[in-house]
């Protein structure tokens, strides 16, 4: 498993607009992409303007080649990239280790 981290900057005071947006994107279009297996949106605390982005793709190349290459990230980027104030900063991640709980 991959986790693709995406550091999100918007425009002040559109973050319900872009929550809702953003909801709206990963569950309608993202979501059909090869290879998804789940999100999660967190907001800045100190910079209410700050998103981060996580989602988990089983393998690099789903994200990499098989949604970015494909007719789905126009139709994503149609839906949130309006709110963005800076390109986004995208990393992805291995897992290490995962405690028990």
């Amino acid at each position: 498993m991959i986790e693709e981290v995406a550091d999100l900057r918007i425009q002040p005071g559109q973050q319900q607009a872009f929550e809702a947006a953003i909801h709206k994107g990963v569950t309608t279009v993202i979501a059909n992409a090869k290879g998804f297996q789940g999100y999660s949106v967190s907001r800045s605390a100190e910079t209410p303007e700050r998103y981060l982005l996580r989602i988990q793709w089983a393998t690099l190349e789903d994200h990499t080649v098989g949604f970015r290459e494909s007719e789905l990230f126009p139709k994503w980027r149609a839906i949130v990239g309006p709110f963005f104030t800076a390109p986004p900063a995208v990393e992805h991640f291995a897992l290490v280790e995962k405690p028990a709980q």
